[in-house]
């Protein structure tokens, strides 16, 4: 059986299911964003000095090299400033490192640690989280697992307005620090994952129920 595509791409299909499709799925796309851009408004800081005292602060993993292995990840980087910034002016006390750790040479807190204990943070101080495979895994193992219902969260400010989404969503009462974002074409791949990532994100919260994928014993922060 063969296909005629000539009649499946149709100017009249073309017009009267395609295109009306298309428009449908874009505006559901770009709501859903404003929808999570909306709930983060006065949620989000950019000034240390103006950012209210939390006594911890949820860093959101990334990893720290490009695909080369080499290049420092921006977007690694900034996140370490900010988060060093904000322990340094005394915002935060506890620093829970949370990202992912899926596979053998993979370490996404254990690489923040590391950065944090050289520029001087105690070990006492953070803790990590290494099954923050997700950002919906991390946010909610936050509450769930380190028993933290008031948190500041560490990234970039797109990052941020979506971990913020789901904390309201789980009853946490969080902030957030919005670390340097990158330039536009360095973050262009980025603007585009991240609008796929708020559609996933409300079929994670009100249709699939979604949990992280380990939950285990909890955790106490001292």
């Amino acid at each position: 059986m063969t296909i005629d595509l000539s009649r499946v791409f149709s100017k009249k299909l073309l017009l009267k299911f395609y295109l009306p499709l298309a428009s449908v799925i874009t505006f559901f796309v770009f709501y859903i964003s404003h929808i999570v851009e909306k709930n983060a408004k006065d949620k989000l800081y950019t000034s240390v000095s103006e950012r209210p005292y939390n006594r911890v602060g949820l860093l959101l993993g990334t990893c720290k090299t490009m695909d080369d292995k080499v290049t420092i990840n921006p977007f690694w980087k900034f996140r370490v400033d900010a988060t060093y910034a904000l322990w340094k002016a005394k915002k935060i006390d506890r620093i829970l490192i949370s990202g992912d750790n899926g596979w053998h040479g993979y370490n996404e807190p254990q690489d923040f640690l590391d950065t944090f204990i050289a520029l001087g943070i105690p070990d006492s101080c953070m803790v990590c989280d290494f099954a923050g495979f997700r950002t919906h895994d991390s946010v909610i193992r936050s509450k769930k697992v380190f028993g933290q219902n008031k948190v500041t969260i560490i990234s970039q400010k797109f990052h941020n307005e979506r971990a913020l989404f789901i904390a309201q969503k789980y009853g946490i009462d969080a902030l957030a620090f919005n670390a340097n974002d990158v330039s536009f074409r360095s973050g262009l791949y980025t603007f585009f994952r991240e609008k796929a990532a708020r559609v996933l994100l409300f079929l994670d919260l009100y249709v699939l129920n979604t949990q992280p994928h380990f939950i285990g014993k909890k955790i106490k922060i001292n």
